[in-house]
Formats: structure tokens, C-alpha cells, sequence
């Protein structure tokens, strides 16, 4: 078997390398992009759609392999085909989650592409926290990973206000505008050392909540549509072709779960995995506090969404918790794991009846605990509009689209579409 060398991203490095990262969810990634820089990283997110992602990433991918892997190492190897980059001073940046999931191999299938093309040379970056891979020239130090929390939940409310401002607004594109300042607002408190503690958040939540309760609506007829999934395909405009756009061109509301949620899941999952079968007491200290420290800024999110009654709160963790434990164990934890079913729940109940429901091929997992689970959901929420939608190379635009255009036609005929979404209580 051939073997594949890594090369280390030293701090000599750092100090000349542009470092390229594949686009997940643009408004969270944009923020992250900017916290690095002002540690002193070159970072550039890469924006690349369009097929020849795609057939970039067949060259070096397996089609059997999961549709994320494919398309963020297509878009990797895309950008250093370009011409844009001198191949001797750049780096790339991927994530690295561990576990069962094969985004814990996307780092090697990366690596081989690169032998692949004659590209060894070029180091790559495993951004994780569970101790998989190191490099002297990039550290995620504590005041870092501080400030990445801190620009995970500005994105998450960020999306879930400008997803249900977008289709209301009296002037179109003052949504998308607001956002664009708020990251250049927080960007300019990171790089002041502000904006990060729990004290800090809570009150510049309350201050982006106010500013787009702010924006002149008008009263119009929406259908409310969840969107749920594997993470990679349910943030990222490549991977979905742009599901969330072409839902609000098609006279929806669209409600995506954040961020901070399966950030809990992730975590709670390493605390029920030491109840079962032990573990040390260091881990369990750490994994309690990084939990308490999540499930604080979640409940500073809603309490910020909660005083507007135009908007629509997010369910806490505990209470998706409950729902699942109504139809899935907790053991259920590959990929999105129950959380992706417990998503599903919550959103119907929050009155976002119409649910698309996201599937890479090859993550085997979250068809078990998305299309799987669709009858028993639907058993319980009658009322439930679910369609799964699969993303991978060969699936077309158009036959994805229809699929959910009958879904919208299905809603419009069996329940009246809501003009302006009352409050949803929050049920905890």
C-alpha cells in the first residue's frame, strides 16, 4: 500500500502562506475566516461553484465516497489549478471531527490528491480539537477557540434573523446588507479583543436581534420550510445548489437549525459515552464546562430572537433531546446522528410543517436518521410535509428542484399559507 507523507505548516510558514479553506456556511465560515486573521493567519475562503467543482473533485475522489468529501476537496484542488496561487508559499485547512465519520478521512483523501497530482509539498492543516494532528506553525490556543465559539453563534443568529427578515422585507436586499455589517462590526471587535466573552455576546445579541426587528416588513404570504441534514449539504450553497435562495424565490420562509446545536450534540455525546463505559475525570470536567459554555450562548440566542414576536425562537437542546428520546435512542450518533431526526420534530412544531431534508450519498448514517425515520415523525406530527432530497454527483438541479416544488404544492393545498409567522412559544 502506498503511503501518503505529511507535511508539517510550521511557523516559518505562517508568516508568508496563504492558507485555503473550502466554504461550508458562508456567514459562519466569513466570520471564523476573519478570527484567524486576526491571529495573524492568511486565510482565504474559497467562493468556487459550479459543475467543475464537481468533475474536479471526481478526478480525485471516489464516486462511493461521501458527496461533502468530493466537493470540498474538488473546490481544494480547483482553487490550486487556478493559476491564483504560488503552489511553493500555500497551505490547505480542513476540519478533522474523529470518531466513526468519514470526515475524519477527508484529511488523507486530501493528501492523496495531492500525490496524486505531484503535490506533496504543500502542507495541510487538520483544524480539530481532539488531539488527531499537530503543527507547530497553527495552535488552537484557548483565546482562539474562545473567539471561533463566539463567531459560531453570531452566525447562527445572524442566518436565522436574515432567513426570516429576507422574505418580508419592504426593500429588497436590506437583510443581506445588515449582515454584511454586522461582520464587518464584529470582525473590527475581535480584532480589538471585544465581542467574545459571555458577557459581551449576550449584549451585542440583543443589539443584532433589535437591528433587524428594525427593518421595514411588509405583509406577505409565506410558506414555512424547514431545512435539515448532513452539515455539510444543509449550510453550503455548492454542495445544495443553493437550496436556501431558491426556497425564497419561491415564496418561502426558510428556517435552518444552527450551528451552536450540533456543537452540544457533540460534546453531550463524549459525556454520555463516559456514563456508559467510563472515561477520565479530566475529560469529563472539560466536555461539562465546554457544554455549560455552548448551552449558555444558546440560551442567550433565543432570550434575544424570543423579545421580537416577528421572529421565531429556536428550541433549546434539552427540549430536542426530549423529542428524540420519543422515537430514537441516543446511541444514534453517527453523523448528525438523532439530533438530525430531533431537528425534523422541532422545527414541525414550531410551525415549520414542510421540512427538506438533505442527503449526501454515502452518508450512510443520516439517511438511517433522516429518510429512515421519516413515517415514525409523520406518525406523530400528521400534519409533517417531509421530502428527502439527494445531493451527489449524478443527482440533477432541476430533478431536485421539482421534487421540492411538489412538496410546496402539496403544502399550499392542504394547509392555508401564513402571511406574516406569529410567535412560536418556546417549549422547554
Amino acid at each position: 500500500m502506498e503511503t501518503v507523507s505529511r507535511v508539517e505548516f510550521t511557523r516559518e510558514m505562517k508568516k508568508e502562506y496563504t492558507i485555503l479553506t473550502p466554504n461550508m456556511a458562508p456567514i459562519h465560515f466569513e466570520l471564523i475566516k476573519n478570527v484567524l486573521e486576526s491571529f495573524g493567519y492568511k486565510i482565504e475562503l474559497l467562493r468556487t461553484t459550479g459543475r467543475e467543482i464537481v468533475d474536479e473533485g471526481l478526478k480525485y475522489v471516489h464516486n462511493d465516497t461521501c458527496y461533502p468529501a468530493l466537493l470540498s476537496i474538488g473546490q481544494l484542488m480547483h482553487a490550486l489549478h487556478s493559476g491564483k496561487y504560488d503552489l511553493h508559499k500555500v497551505a490547505l485547512i480542513m476540519t478533522q471531527t474523529g470518531g466513526g465519520c468519514r470526515a475524519s478521512n477527508y484529511i488523507h483523501l486530501l493528501r492523496k490528491a495531492l500525490h496524486k497530482d505531484g503535490l506533496d509539498f504543500i502542507p495541510v492543516i487538520s483544524l480539530n480539537i481532539s488531539g488527531l494532528e499537530s503543527n507547530s506553525g497553527f495552535k488552537v490556543t484557548l483565546p482562539l477557540l474562545r473567539r471561533g465559539i463566539a463567531a459560531l453563534t453570531y452566525g447562527d443568529l445572524l442566518m436565522l434573523l436574515k432567513n426570516q427578515t429576507k422574505p418580508y422585507e419592504a426593500e429588497p436586499g436590506v437583510s443581506d446588507a445588515l449582515v454584511q455589517q454586522w461582520i464587518l462590526k464584529l470582525t473590527r471587535l475581535f480584532e480589538q479583543n471585544k465581542a467574545f466573552t459571555q458577557r459581551e455576546v449576550h449584549a451585542y445579541f440583543d443589539e443584532i436581534a433589535r437591528s433587524f426587528a428594525e427593518i421595514p416588513r411588509q405583509q406577505r404570504q409565506k410558506t414555512k420550510v424547514g431545512v435539515v441534514g448532513e452539515i455539510y449539504v444543509k449550510y453550503s450553497p455548492l454542495a445544495n445548489n443553493d437550496l436556501e435562495e431558491f426556497l425564497f424565490q419561491q415564496g418561502c420562509e426558510v428556517m435552518t437549525p444552527g450551528i451552536v446545536g450540533f456543537m452540544i450534540f457533540k460534546v453531550d455525546n463524549r459525556l454520555e459515552d463516559i456514563r456508559l463505559y467510563g472515561g477520565s475525570a479530566a475529560k469529563k470536567q472539560v466536555c461539562t464546562l465546554l457544554k455549560w459554555y455552548f448551552t449558555k450562548f444558546e440560551a442567550d440566542l433565543i432570550a434575544a430572537v424570543k423579545k421580537y414576536p416577528q421572529f421565531t425562537a429556536p428550541s433549546p437542546y434539552s427540549h430536542l433531546k426530549k423529542l428524540a428520546g420519543q422515537v430514537i435512542g441516543f446511541g444514534c450518533k453517527m453523523g448528525e446522528g438523532w439530533l438530525l431526526t430531533a431537528e425534523m420534530m422541532e422545527l414541525i412544531e414550531n410551525g415549520y410543517e414542510n421540512v427538506v431534508c438533505t442527503q449526501p450519498f454515502g452518508c450512510l448514517p443520516n439517511h438511517i436518521v433522516g429518510k429512515g425515520m421519516i413515517r415514525k415523525v409523520k406518525s406523530i406530527y400528521p400534519r409533517a410535509n417531509i421530502v428527502p432530497i439527494d445531493y451527489d454527483p449524478s443527482a440533477t438541479k432541476v430533478n431536485q428542484e421539482n421534487r421540492i416544488k411538489l412538496m410546496l404544492a402539496v403544502a399550499n393545498e392542504e394547509a392555508p399559507v401564513r402571511a406574516v409567522p406569529a410567535p412560536v412559544g418556546v417549549q422547554g
